[in-house]
């Protein structure tokens, strides 16, 4: 088995979607920022287990701090784009959404100063009603996408998509590598393993075993994280009890998990992925 693939989505503990109702964007401003020292603790990790990984990158944080940016480029990592203002893609227009992009596109790179190449969107939101965020993509420069989550879940999914990383036909002749959130098939059902809240919910037993199943399928697996996971110690936000869970729960197992995982594994950035697959794709 070759690599697999590490990616962080670098946002705030603020930022994410179970606390949209409580934390307006027009807030965020107002709350301590921890994503530097966070992310810091990330990079530390990789350094110290020599791995290397895909840093998707909230627009709103590179503007604000473009010292991450460049700590990620200068550690050998890939920049990628996790949106500008962390919107569920299909609450936008197309042209919203496209302004967004650029937005974040633009100030990733110019922190960086190296192209961005791939997408993850918000809360996994690219699904069957905002499929037309694809072409938009491409449209923009982009590569590949990881934003296709192939289960069922009150929030994102499309259970139907293929579970392993494909090239998606889209019109005029375009096409984009879309590199899905990591699934395991049981029961005629997918189930998620091995990145963000899974991989603290759901014991490591099962995290193993997932990981062993998609490996006996020639495939790597697609693990990904945020840096608030390995803070347990980060401010308490008000919010409703399904939202507190599953944010909260299993902060303190993040690090000790990733490190396993780490010591264990071999991993890459996606993009490293992606052209190896396009070179298969096109002989």
């Amino acid at each position: 088995m070759g690599r697999d693939l590490l990616s962080i989505d670098v946002e705030d503990y603020f930022h994410v979607e179970a606390f949209a109702d409580s934390v307006p964007r027009a807030d965020w401003q107002k709350y301590e920022s921890r994503v530097k020292r966070n992310t810091d603790r990330v990079l530390a990790l990789l350094e110290e287990y020599r791995q290397r990984a895909t840093f998707f990158i909230l627009g709103w944080v590179a503007e604000r701090e473009p010292a991450i940016v460049r700590s990620i480029a200068d550690a050998g990592h890939e920049l990628a784009c996790h949106s500008y203002a962390h919107q569920r893609i299909f609450t936008l227009t197309p042209q919203q959404f496209r302004e967004d992009l650029r937005r974040a596109k633009a100030v990733i790179e110019d922190a960086g100063g190296r192209p961005v190449l791939g997408y993850r969107a918000p809360t996994f939101s690219i699904c069957q009603q905002s499929l037309w965020a694809l072409e938009i993509l491409v449209e923009q420069g982009f590569v590949y996408d990881s934003s296709i989550f192939p289960i069922r879940h009150d929030l994102y999914g499309m259970p139907r998509s293929p579970r392993f990383p494909y090239k998606y036909r889209l019109s005029g002749g375009n096409s984009i590598i879309e590199v899905p959130a990591p699934v395991i098939r049981l029961l005629g059902v997918n189930w998620p393993v091995a990145g963000g809240g899974y991989l603290r919910h759901l014991p490591m037993q099962y995290t193993r075993w997932g990981i062993r199943q998609i490996h006996r399928k020639k495939q790597p697996v697609n693990v990904y994280l945020h840096p608030w996971e390995i803070d347990p110690e980060q401010p308490r936000i008000k919010a409703g009890w399904k939202s507190s869970f599953r944010h909260y729960r299993g902060l303190e197992k993040t690090e000790p998990r990733l490190r396993e995982l780490l010591s264990g594994g071999c991993f890459e950035p996606v993009i490293e992925f992606v052209r190896r697959f396009l070179s298969v794709t096109k002989a």
